[in-house]
This record gives C-alpha cells, structure tokens and sequence, in this order.
C-alpha cells in the first residue's frame, strides 16, 4: 500500500495543506530539512508535526492545563479509533497512525511529557532530564522513522538519541528564555555541583561562569548523542538521510553558536542564519552517501520503552522510498533562503 493511498480515508488535500503551512510558520528548521525528504515522506511528515505542534500548543497555551491535557488524550483516542476531531491536524494523524502502524504509546508518551511540562517539570539530574526528552523529542523521533517505513530497532534506537540530543540543544538555547517564563531544565545535581543558587538565578537570570559550565556540559552530552545518531541514520532508506542529516547538523550549529558566545544562553539566544542552514543542508547530502560510523549500543535506559512499544506491534509491508534528484532542490532552496536573507537585512 503506498502512505497516500485510498486507505488514508479521513484527510484531504486541503488538510494536508493546511498541515504544511502550520509548520512553515511554526517549525523553521524542520522544514528547511524537510525540503530534502522524499515526496511519500514530507506530506506525511507535515502531519505528524502539526499534529505534534496542535498538541503543544494545547497544553501551552491552555491556563487549566490538567484539563488540557486529559482533552488532549480524548483527542488522540478519537484519532485511533478512527473517528478524529474536526482539525486538519487531527484527520491527518488518523491516517498516519493506521497507514504506518504507529503503536499508541508513542504519541501518548508525548502527551505524557507536555503533562510534566504543565506540572512544571524540574529534572534532578542527566537521567531524568533524558526521560523526559525521550518523551516530548524521541517520540516524534520514532514516529518519523516508522514514516520511513523503518523498524528496525537499532535505527530506532538511534532515532531515540538524536530527539534527545535535540532537546538537550533546545534546553541549553532557551536557558535565559526559559527562566523568565519560570522554567528550568538543567539537571538539579549539576546546578548544585557548579554552587548555582537555583531560586536566585530564576528570580534574576544572569549569566555566569558556574552556569556556562553546566551549559557547556548539556551540549557535551548532546555531542555525544549527535554522533551516535549518525548510524541509525545510515540504516534509512538513501532518499531520506539528507533531511535527517540536515535537521541534526542545524541543531548542532546551533549549539557551537551557544558556545560562541561563551555559553551565555541567558542574556541572547543563539540561531542559525538562512545561509548557514544552506550549506548544512548541503553538507547533510553529501553525508547521506558517506560511510558513517556503525553503533550497536543499546537505547538509552530512558528511551528503550518506545523500541519496544514498536517490536511488540505487527510489522507492516514496507514500500521503498525512491531517490529523486537533491541537486534542483538545493538550488530551490538556496533561491529562498537568498529571499529571505535580503527581506531581513532590508528589516535590520
């Protein structure tokens, strides 16, 4: 069965579309990296992230959010039991949860990890800081790779490891712009070892040299995990490497421009330009052919429930992804990013 075929019944063209744009407005690296995915990977791709987003910002934006997020499950029941919400978001998801198999308790971890954001969630140390990464990060991980139509646990393992390194990149970005909203998400044990007076800094984020190290060590581990995810990006379909390649080469950039800036994630947060992006991009196509280094450790301790949620359900037919040229997208794409380059200098 192709993924877009007449058993995806619940949305429409429009849907899809809609989908698309949520995530053009919303999501920037993602989908500059979605520009290299496939055709039978990117549409449903945008589905899965609107529906990821819709959730988010279900819980986010909501000010009772236990009653959110039990709304927020009704919602995903509703989508696999084929009878979704009346949201573009939500028709698109009832597709992809059946055409791919998705087992039920990956998005429900997700759910699970915006209801430990709602109750102001503070990790106490590595372990559970990467608990709850696996869920609102590898989660999304997991389901993008059964898009892929890839079960393979050792690639989902690795899946597992880049949503975590790109939520440790996230957290060690937003350290400053968390902490003005009440949050903070570097482990407790760390803050504790560098002397960081945890109720001070947040009734007063400022830089310093103590927090710059536990910043610095956040990106360490996210290094790590970088790199071990580079082989189950090895284990995907050809035609779907340089997107993944290229979503976890713009986060990486962003945390060498955190340590650019000597780790001061408080008083700026660091980006990466149009441009930069481009040549990541491009970087990210000539890595998909390279030989890349083979791991068979085992999923992080926090992340192995989701590998086995998808080895417990029945294994689907897969239907190979083709390779279509990388060269006219590139050049697309380098077009709009020139566009969009000038707009902003023309701003500043």
């Amino acid at each position: 069965m192709h993924p877009l075929s007449s058993d995806m019944r619940h949305a429409s063209v429009a849907d899809h579309e809609a989908c698309r744009e949520s995530i053009r407005g919303g999501s920037k690296s993602f989908y500059a990296a979605s520009w290299l995915l496939p055709d039978s990977v990117r549409r449903p791709a945008f589905g899965l992230y609107a529906f990821c987003r819709l959730a988010d910002d279900a819980v986010d934006e909501h000010a009772a959010k236990a009653a959110a997020v039990a709304r927020l499950r009704q919602r995903l029941d509703r989508a696999y039991a084929g009878k979704p919400e009346n949201d573009p978001a939500d028709r698109a998801f009832a597709d992809l949860v059946r055409a791919y198999r998705i087992p039920r308790e990956i998005p429900a971890a997700l759910i699970d990890g915006f209801e430990w954001d709602s109750a102001n969630f503070r990790p106490a140390n590595i372990s559970e800081l990467r608990a709850y990464s696996a869920r609102v990060a590898s989660t999304v991980g997991v389901m993008m790779t059964l898009l892929m139509r890839v079960r393979d646990p050792h690639a989902l393992a690795r899946a597992c490891d880049l949503g975590v390194a790109m939520q440790l990149t996230n957290i060690a970005r937003d350290v400053g712009e968390d902490a003005r909203a009440g949050r903070l998400y570097l482990p407790a044990d760390w803050l504790a070892e560098e002397g960081v007076d945890v109720e001070a800094f947040l009734a007063n984020p400022a830089p310093s040299e103590a927090l710059a190290r536990v910043i610095a060590r956040l990106l360490a581990e996210a290094d790590r995990l970088y790199e071990r995810a580079r082989d189950g990006v090895a284990r995907l379909p050809v035609a779907c490497r340089p997107a993944i390649h290229g979503a976890g080469l713009i986060y990486c950039a962003i945390g060498r421009e955190v340590e650019r800036r000597n780790h001061d994630s408080v008083t700026w947060r660091a980006h990466v330009s149009h441009k930069h992006k481009l040549s990541l991009l491009a970087k990210a196509s000539m890595r998909a052919v390279a030989p890349q280094p083979r791991t068979l450790d085992p999923a992080l301790p926090e992340t192995a429930f989701l590998v086995d949620a998808v080895a417990r359900e029945r294994v689907h037919e897969f239907v190979p992804v083709t390779l279509t040229s990388r060269a006219i997208k590139v050049l697309a794409m380098y077009e709009r990013l020139e566009r969009l380059d000038r707009a902003q200098e023309m701003v500043n």
